[in-house]
């Protein structure tokens, strides 16, 4: 996935349809000059529905749709006729689409399953014809209800990607480039900050054909939390990672502090992401000899809360190990 095809936020106006009006039909035929009333309820207006859709991974075909009206229902007529039903408009969501009411921001619901199906704007209800008024007492009413109004509102569309493991690093960490190795993913690739500006995702084949979901999340820089940098609007998609898989170069000055800065974002943004599942790698660590690797491990052993690995994704050093880590993780 390319980074200029992946939208994850889309602000849209819904509206739902109106209720058509009941009918104040009365019957009159040749024979039958005083029939009585026969007028049909109106038909219920379309719904705004939204489907989740697990082969979607992107907001892009809803980027340019920003009003979405289903249909009006019809009026009932004579011979106590039920209007038609105003049609329903469908969008098809990719999973972890998180749906918010634009002007509170309160959460309204989130589509997780596929063809999972949530109402965002309901259909007023047709009205009633005036046969249903009829009585001893009133044996023509010439009344009807009227159609419910539409229901329209302003949402807003979040995607938080569903993954099995989520890449957290300092910008130019070698995330891009561990994922481009494990997966047929092709993510930019640079020696700058911040060459990843969008989310990429990966699928990792293992063995006996079984696979797992890899993403790759642009790189948080300290002071994220309080939106520095892109890591704050980038934050979210790794809510939904089983496995955090933290990344920091063995070149670093000093690793444990870049971990824990890493952990102290993720913490502020949102402290139930420190439940998840960790797990550390030093990646680009064909530099080291084995001397380095034993004198940083001894360091690591010591201070850093949390396994870790050395790999290398140039040198292919490390990364079988590493599936299989990651496999026995998400398998537990």
């Amino acid at each position: 996935m390319t980074e200029g095809n992946f939208v994850d936020y889309v602000k849209m106006h819904v509206s739902s349809g109106n209720g058509g009006k009941g009918s104040t039909h009365l019957n009159r035929e040749k024979y039958n000059a005083k029939g009585g009333p026969d007028g049909g309820d109106g038909g219920r207006g379309g719904h705004v529905i939204l489907r989740g859709n697990s082969n979607l991974w992107t907001l892009i075909h809803l980027k340019f749709k920003r009003h979405i009206r289903a249909g009006h229902g019809e009026h009932g007529s004579s011979g106590r006729s039920t209007g038609a039903d105003g049609s329903d408009e469908y969008l098809e969501v990719p999973l972890g689409t998180v749906v918010r009411d634009s002007e509170t921001n309160d959460i309204l619901f989130e589509i997780t399953e596929d063809g999972e199906e949530k109402i965002v704007a309901e259909g007023g209800k047709g009205g009633r014809g005036n046969w249903h008024f009829k009585s001893s007492i009133n044996q023509t009413p010439r009344y009807a209800q009227p159609g419910i109004p539409l229901e329209e509102r302003h949402i807003t569309l979040e995607l938080k990607i569903l993954a099995d493991v989520g890449l957290v690093g300092f910008p130019n960490a070698g995330k891009s480039t561990l994922l481009s190795v494990l997966t047929s993913a092709k993510p930019k690739i640079a020696d700058y900050e911040f060459t990843t500006l969008k989310p990429n995702l990966g699928i990792v084949e293992y063995r006996d054909y079984k696979s797992f979901v890899m993403a790759d999340i642009p790189g948080i820089i300290e002071g994220a939390a309080e939106g520095k940098g892109l890591g704050y609007y980038f934050l979210r998609h790794i809510e939904r990672n089983s496995i955090l898989l933290f990344l920091i170069p063995a070149d670093a000055k000093d690793i444990v502090e870049q971990y824990e800065i890493l952990l102290d974002e993720l913490r502020r943004y949102n402290p139930e992401m420190l439940d998840k599942e960790r797990f550390v790698c030093i990646s680009k660590s064909d530099m080291l000899d084995d001397e380095l690797k034993s004198e940083i491990s001894s360091i690591l052993d010591k201070d850093l809360d949390a396994n870790y690995m050395f790999i290398s994704s140039v040198a292919q050093q490390g990364l079988t190990e590493l599936k299989d880590k990651l496999w026995t993780m998400l398998n537990d």
